[in-house]
């Protein structure tokens, strides 16, 4: 069990920072075996978890100084028992934030236990509950789950600063090392290899396909995208770049739809309709400013409106630029509510009726109790792991101070990286996982994206794209947590190359 940490921990003094023992960290891992039972077959499959201890070559004076413990990364691992290793996929998974443990993907959708949180209209009550995943991806691959320095458990190492791995490059670097150590030691280089990410998990897993190949030589056979941002200037609203106005369109047509503003109109029909008005009629609109006549801009207002169910003086008012959690705040003002912005399908009482930002994001409210109290309970009732460090689910305090110094006057995207690695390995597949109600990686900015990778045509149909009625963590609603199930082991069996 590892050493317990001083009551004052935080960001920069948590974990071994805070240990009274200086020893040199090592591996923590515990070993359990379990069984599943899907469909009458039997799943048996071995657990590991705990932290294991990133190292960096150091040199001093030009000498080799050996190998300095950086970092404490913590992991959990399935493998099937009595799988052939070459002939077995093995997926790496992590969520996004920045900032966000694995718990989502680890417990939502991918991993052979799940959490019951329930959905919009009934929403599971404390003390909470776990079940069995029968349609976990382990049946088709084994998995490993990594929380990035600074979430979960994982933490930096006495006298290292966790601010050194919040950022873009060391935070796919330390990942990167994580894959590349699980595969040496467990003897997986001729294993089916995939990497699947959630949220800003996508921009880190595409960009990981490239540093795994360029600085390890490991090609990867897939990546699972899950509610994909790999450009960051598709989500981001900020002054001159008009990009998301135009991109979040569909989506906010989407949460119209489903809280009833476009009447008995088929959705499919809504969403062609708001997504021929995004790529032409308003991106030209913005780009035009004052030098549209009266006439015109009357029509995009009321256009617009009618798409996003939105008062025309408001959209009026905000000069045909809508931004997402204003209009999250707005769509339901009338009623006293606010849509959520992970899944716009959620609705929660706005106490102060004028606010102009909500105050509160209910579709990660009302589920994010139920995954800590699963998470809590499972790592240590069934996994035998014991730490008495908080775990770490969504660091506010990671995602605000991150550092995108990499990209210093230039878009934050993978998109050129994936591109690469896509043309150095024409057999790399990679599945992109949407849905309509996500309002924070909304799924049209996600086809602008793929739709400039820079490939031949050729590889075009390495590309597949799902789309879900749900929103951001597609598997809360239940009938799309099935349905990806199967999607996910498809890919996965497709793109092994046994």
């Amino acid at each position: 069990m590892p050493d317990k940490p001083t009551a004052d921990d935080d960001l920069e003094n948590t974990g071994p920072e805070a240990k009274t023992d200086v020893s040199e960290p090592a591996d923590d891992l515990v070993t359990t075996s379990h069984t599943l039972t899907i469909k009458r077959r039997k799943l048996a499959y071995t657990a590991q978890t705990g932290r294991i201890v990133l190292r960096q070559e150091t040199l001093t004076d030009g000498k080799f100084d050996g190998h300095k413990p950086k970092a404490e990364v913590f992991v959990t691992a399935y493998t099937l028992d009595g799988a052939d290793p070459a002939s077995r996929p093995v997926t790496f998974a992590f969520n996004g934030g920045p900032g966000s443990s694995s718990i989502w993907l680890h417990l939502g959708v991918l991993g052979p236990r799940r959490v019951v949180s329930g959905d919009v209209n009934d929403p599971e009550p404390p003390p909470y509950r776990l079940a069995d995943n029968t349609e976990t991806l382990l049946t088709h691959s084994d998995l490993v789950f990594i929380d990035p320095v600074s979430t979960g458990y994982s933490r930096a190492v006495n006298g290292e600063k966790p601010k050194d791995y919040h950022g873009f490059t060391p935070d796919v670097e330390s990942v990167g090392e994580v894959i590349r150590l699980w595969i040496s030691r467990n003897e997986r280089w001729l294993s089916p290899k995939f990497v699947a990410g959630e949220s800003y998990g996508t921009l880190r897993a595409a960009a990981l396909a490239t540093h795994l190949q360029e600085r390890h030589g490991l090609y990867l056979n897939g990546l699972l995208l899950i509610s994909s941002v790999l450009e960051m200037g598709t989500i981001s609203f900020s002054e001159g770049n008009d990009v998301p106005y135009s991109l979040y369109v569909p989506t906010y047509a989407a949460i119209a739809h489903y809280h009833g503003k476009h009447g008995d109109r088929p959705l499919a029909e809504v969403l062609a309709e708001a997504e021929e008005f995004a790529s032409r009629d308003l991106p030209w609109a913005l780009q035009r400013g004052a030098r549209l006549s009266e006439t015109e801009r009357a029509d995009l207002v009321r256009r617009l409106a009618t798409l996003t169910g939105l008062p025309e003086s408001y959209v009026d008012r905000v000069n045909l630029r809508i931004e997402h959690v204003r209009f999250f705040t707005e769509l339901l003002r009338d009623q006293g509510l606010t849509t959520g912005r992970m899944d716009g399908r959620f609705t929660t009482w706005e106490p102060d009726g004028g606010r102009e930002h909500m105050s509160d994001d209910a579709s990660i409210s009302r589920i994010i109790g139920a995954y800590s109290a699963g998470f809590n309970h499972y790592v240590r009732a069934e996994l035998g792991y014991s730490n008495d460090l908080p775990y770490e689910i969504l660091s506010l305090d990671v995602n605000r101070a991150w550092s995108f110094s990499d990209f210093e006057g230039r878009q934050v995207s993978a998109v050129d990286g994936l591109s690469a690695a896509m043309r150095a390995n024409p057999h790399l597949k990679v599945h992109v996982a949407l849905g309509h109600y996500d309002g924070a990686t909304p799924y049209y900015a996600a086809e602008h994206v793929i739709a400039r990778l820079q490939i031949p045509d050729a590889l075009r149909a390495n590309v597949e794209l799902a789309y879900y009625p749900a929103g951001h963590m597609m598997y809360v609603h239940e009938p799309s947590r099935i349905q990806q199930g199967k999607d996910l082991a498809t890919f996965i069996a497709a793109s092994s190359n046994r």
